[in-house]
This record gives C-alpha cells, structure tokens and sequence, in this order.
C-alpha cells in the first residue's frame, strides 16, 4: 500500500493511494502516519479499509511528507560504492551515522531554500527508511520486520557546513527545507527487492544522478540492525541510507545549486518529488 499526507503545512491529514492514483482521505480511520500508527500491523489495517468508502481528494492538493516529524532523523553517509569513489574517500568500515535536523523535512515537492550566505548547497536522492516498531539490538536477519515502510528522500546538503566549517557534517545537513519526504510511504510488501530499485535525480532537467540501491555498502536490513545497537529506534524514526555518484560536489569542477534551479527526482516504486530551490528569506 502506497500512504500519504496531504493539505497544508502544519495540518496534513493521512491518506493512501487507491488503484487508479488517486489520493483519499483516511483521517476517519487514523489520526495521522506517527508514532505508533505506523506499526506494520496497524498499517495492514488500514490497507483492508475499501478506498471506494474514503472521501477523494481534490487533485493538486498539496502532499506533506509521508511520515509526520520523526524524533530522530537519522543519516548514513559515503554508503554507496561508487559514490565514495567520486568523493576520493575510502569505503567505510563501519557505517558513517550522523544526524539531520527532524524539523528539516517537509514534503516532496515544497521549495528548497539555499541557506544564507551558502555556496554550496548540493542534492542527494536516497532511499529512505521508515521505522514502524521500536528496534532495539535487532539481528538482521528480523530487522525489516521493524519497518512500517520505504520513501524518496533528498538528503539536501551545504558542502562548506559540513566539510569546512570542522566538527560533525550535521551542520550541513539539517538546515530548514534539508529533508523532502515522500510523496508516498510505501509498505514492505510492496517492494520486491530493496537492494535493487533505480535511483536518479535531475537539476534544471538533465540527469546527474543515475544509480541503484544495488550499489549500497550497507543494506537496509544491515542498518537498522547496526543503529539499533547505539539507540533505540522508534516508531516514525527515519534513517536516509546514503546516495550513489553524481553529487555537485562530484563534479568536475564543483556545481552547486543556485535561486531558480529545479530538482527531480525518484526511485522506483517509491515514487517522485519535486522541488524548486529558492534564495533565503530571512
């Protein structure tokens, strides 16, 4: 099943995608895609309800991100091969954790605002995975069942925050409008094979990004086991599981984003998003 929440910043409903695409509303059946609503269980629930006997939603509605505020926002980096060779860095031994901001997501296609000052805001597309019951020193072999679902993420980035500025890279990672989550959370069930889906990103309509989950250091399962022996994961937790080659920072030379580019991007089965960047408004 395909989950989504729509309508105005701040006051998003919970829906979910019918057969034909189109969006209906959920709200009389659950309060919002949170915390324990997304118990894998909870949301196979819901995927019984008849789409026919949900209220339509009006086309063009706005999508939110397709999980409410996670408490933790967790974020893996240099976990694609090919993108760690880009960058020049070793492959890691171990995963490489930091933190993005939880009030940085919002939803797929609301704008992207350069930070002030910045010159180097970049995009990352990554798989996105969306915990549903609380993981604490799971083996991996169980760790998907701790899962309420996958998205598209775009683990904005500013460069010189993270690399330059010394001390951990989330200083360059949670900045307001980082995170675009969705447009849908798709179910476990859903996706055939999480190691294996088609990634990509545009800027102003050419391809940069052109990569697969295949290429992952890490996988999904590996990840949430790996975490889950630092902190306990909890239901609505996010973890962003890294990006494949084609970064601005890649580039040679370097590109960034400026006021007036576009971004889309997608992954297969999970869907798209996109998102205008514009200048800082203080």
């Amino acid at each position: 099943m395909k989950f989504v929440r729509f309508g105005q910043a701040g006051s998003e409903k919970p829906g979910l995608v019918d057969a034909q695409g189109h969006i209906r509303d959920l709200s009389g059946h659950v309060s919002d895609l949170a915390g324990a609503h997304l118990d894998p269980a909870n949301l196979a629930r819901l995927a019984k309800v008849d789409p026919a006997s949900l209220p339509l939603v009006a086309a063009g509605t706005r999508l939110g991100s397709c999980v409410a505020r996670p408490g933790n926002f967790i974020a893996v980096g240099l976990n694609f091969a090919d993108h760690a060779a880009e960058t020049g860095a070793p492959i890691p031994a171990e995963p490489i954790l930091f933190n993005k901001a939880p009030n940085c997501v919002q939803g797929p296609n609301d704008d992207v605002m350069i930070p002030k000052n910045s010159l180097k805001t970049d995009w990352e597309v990554e798989l996105a995975i969306v915990i549903g019951k609380t993981a604490y020193n799971v083996e991996e072999r169980d760790a998907l069942n701790y899962v309420a679902g996958f998205c598209v993420c775009n683990d904005v980035s500013e460069r010189e925050y993270q690399a330059e500025r010394g001390g951990q890279w989330m200083k360059g990672k949670g900045c307001p409008t980082f995170g675009p989550l969705g447009p849908w959370l798709v179910t476990t069930d859903e996706v055939k094979d999480v190691q294996n889906l088609h990634m990509w990103l545009d800027v102003n309509g050419k391809r940069v990004q052109d990569g697969s989950t295949k290429t992952m250091i890490f996988g999904a399962a590996y990840l949430i086991s790996y975490i889950s022996r630092f902190l306990q994961l909890d239901p609505g937790d996010v973890i962003t599981t890294g990006t494949p080659p084609g970064v601005g920072l890649g580039m040679k030379p370097p590109v960034f984003l400026k006021a007036g580019d576009t971004m889309d991007l997608g992954i297969e089965g999970l869907g798209t998003q996109h998102q205008k960047v514009i200048a800082f408004k203080g």
